[in-house]
């Protein structure tokens, strides 16, 4: 069994001792990302923090791949073009083709993604759009339309609600149950932490670049929800492991510190397999799924930290201030 000694000598990282700086760092990285989404409220229509796709508002994307280069300066002439043909605030983005579209036709060198009210089956108006983009650009090939309906976004929305509201409730009876309230509270911050983390950077990407968030992004939210808590709770069963033992010859502070140190590497060991995996997929996929994986990579990384450098120093902060508080009762 590992003696007193080995245990306290062997720290790559102080939580105790830098739990302010720590504290600092965290409050830093939320910031940004908080600001964001208190803009987004406010400037969004139906003031929702984050620009939401189809998935959620209903509508129809369109996407035509062109032959020419496109610049974000030719953007005013589409819109104005599809204006004059009825169709009011299209948003217009420009995608670059990426090396599948262009194995598939080698003549398309960017994709004009279109996106519009609800069109459903109306060709006629498909057809317009078509002409309008084909008078800039010869040749403009539709590679895909994709509508869904604004009933069926509010439904899909309130489920994706739901289902995280869900996922929240559960993790908190498992935390409550399995651990102390203390280590349960720590926990569910740490993951409202995580989630504001890469919601709010989205919603600065959605300011700054436009992008959206659909179906996928809840997913990844998630999926980032349940690597949150595993790492968290692999703190915390060595914490109350080395408790078991130490709790009468360590104090609480060194005892948190010892455990995070043996579950540092293992910690990041784990996260940097699953990065390097999941950058490799941001650079090499399809578009579709790329704000997913940049939703993932951002997810992991953070909860990486918050579960290291965020829930840890909280449950030692609380147990620091019992103790003290004990102590000044019996004084």
């Amino acid at each position: 069994m590992t003696t007193t000694n080995e245990i306290t000598s062997r720290h790559l990282i102080d939580i105790v001792k830098y739990r302010a700086v720590w504290l600092w760092i965290t409050a830093i990285l939320l910031l940004p990302g908080v600001l964001g989404l208190i803009w987004g409220g406010i400037h969004n229509p139906h003031h929702i923090p984050l620009k939401v796709g189809i998935d959620y508002t209903g509508g129809t994307i369109l996407q035509y791949g062109v032959q020419e280069d496109v610049s974000n300066e030719n953007l005013g002439d589409i819109r104005a073009g599809l204006e004059k043909i009825g169709i009011e605030n299209p948003n217009i983005q420009i995608i670059h083709a990426n090396a599948e579209n262009q194995k598939q036709n080698s003549n398309i060198k960017n994709i004009i993604s279109i996106r519009t009210k609800f069109i459903g089956e109306d060709t006629s108006t498909v057809n317009n759009i078509t002409k309008s983009i084909s008078e800039d650009y010869q040749n403009p090939e539709l590679m895909s339309v994709s509508s869904v309906g604004p009933t069926l976004g509010k439904e899909l929305f309130k489920n994706s609600v739901l289902a995280i509201g869900l996922a929240f409730l559960g993790i908190i009876a498992y935390l409550t149950i399995r651990f102390k309230f203390d280590y349960a509270l720590a926990a569910i911050l740490g993951i409202a932490h995580d989630v504001i983390f890469v919601i709010g950077a989205f919603a600065l990407l959605g300011i700054f670049y436009g992008v959206e968030i659909d179906g996928l992004f809840i997913t990844a939210v998630l999926t980032v929800v349940g690597f949150s808590v595993h790492d968290t709770i692999v703190v915390f069963d060595r914490v109350r492991e080395n408790l078991r033992y130490y709790s009468k010859k360590m104090s609480f502070g060194e005892i948190m510190n010892a455990s995070v140190n043996q579950t540092l590497a293992r910690s990041i060991n784990t996260s940097l397999t699953i990065l390097i995996t999941l950058i490799t997929l941001y650079f090499f996929c399809g578009i579709t799924t790329r704000d997913f994986v940049l939703a993932m990579i951002l997810g992991i990384a953070i909860g990486t930290w918050s579960s290291i450098f965020f829930c840890s120093v909280l449950v030692e902060f609380w147990e620091d201030k019992k103790t003290k508080i004990a102590a000044a009762a019996k004084s």
